[in-house]
């Protein structure tokens, strides 16, 4: 069996390279489902349907366990999956699991008490940081900014033109004095350091590419009997709903090297 990576587009290419590099012995299996990029445009009842089918899909290539890379999903169909879809589909065993609470906790762990976040329009329409937030410590704030034209510039080859739309989304964050800003996007992580240079460097990034693997780690050796599960044969499988030129080449230079990519069948 595999540990599965979810995204909807390629930027969990990022996340699976860091759990790739983590854990280089496991088979893994990654989904892009670039065929319905962005989400984060996308109605609650689009996404979860693309989220199931998703899911679906990989359970049936044998997934053991899937993290959902991207945060949308992780906001607006998490749940549902985890408690509606999972007990009722034909593997009730499997595990979904989504990067927004980790992502909470290692800015708490790092002692942060007012806390930005740069996130798609829906991830931060839903509101899924604040909540999970007031759960796990209400006493710290936290400034949301959504960041529409990001990701459609990142998968189409436009990082030279960004700067100042980066500037311009960023610029509330730095109003509100925010000591850490989260990347709620799994693309953001490619403008860490143009990120870093507008916030300075007496400020801190929270990118999940960085987090993930280790709370992954932490999550199997908590759960053994998954880590038994899963095969250590060191393969690897990258699949996109939807293959072009374009995606090959923003996959390359999102994953830093070569890198085979599959269309789905």
């Amino acid at each position: 069996m595999k540990i599965g990576v979810f995204d909807s587009g390629l930027g969990g290419l990022l996340i699976a390279k860091a759990i790739r590099t983590r854990f280089p012995d496991l088979d893994m299996l990654y989904f892009g489902d670039t065929l319905h990029l962005p989400y984060g445009n996308r109605s609650p009842e689009a996404i979860y349907e693309y989220a199931h089918r998703a899911i679906d899909y990989m359970f049936a290539h044998e997934c053991r366990l899937i993290i959902v890379a991207c945060n949308t999903v992780s906001a607006t169909a998490l749940r549902k999956l985890q408690q509606q879809y999972l007990p009722v589909s034909p593997w009730p065993d499997r595990r979904i699991l989504g990067v927004v609470v980790p992502t909470l906790e290692t800015a708490i762990e790092r002692g942060h008490k007012k806390i930005g976040l740069l996130g798609t329009n829906h991830t931060v329409r839903s509101d899924i940081y604040r909540q999970e937030l007031q759960k796990l410590d209400p006493e710290i704030s936290i400034t949301q900014n959504a960041a529409p034209l990001l990701v459609p510039m990142i998968e189409n080859d436009g990082l030279e033109w960004i700067s100042p739309i980066l500037e311009y989304y960023l610029q509330p964050l730095a109003s509100a004095d925010c000591e850490c800003i989260i990347l709620g996007c799994t693309h953001y992580a490619l403008l860490q350091d143009a990120i870093q240079n507008f916030i300075g460097r007496d400020k801190t990034i929270i990118s999940q590419d960085r987090i993930i693997p280790e709370k992954l780690a932490d999550y199997l050796m908590r759960h053994p009997e998954i880590m038994k599960d899963i095969s250590h044969s060191g393969q690897a499988r990258y699949i996109v709903s939807d293959l072009t030129e374009s995606y090959m080449k923003a996959a390359s230079d999102l994953y830093g090297g070569s890198i085979t990519i599959e269309r789905k069948e």
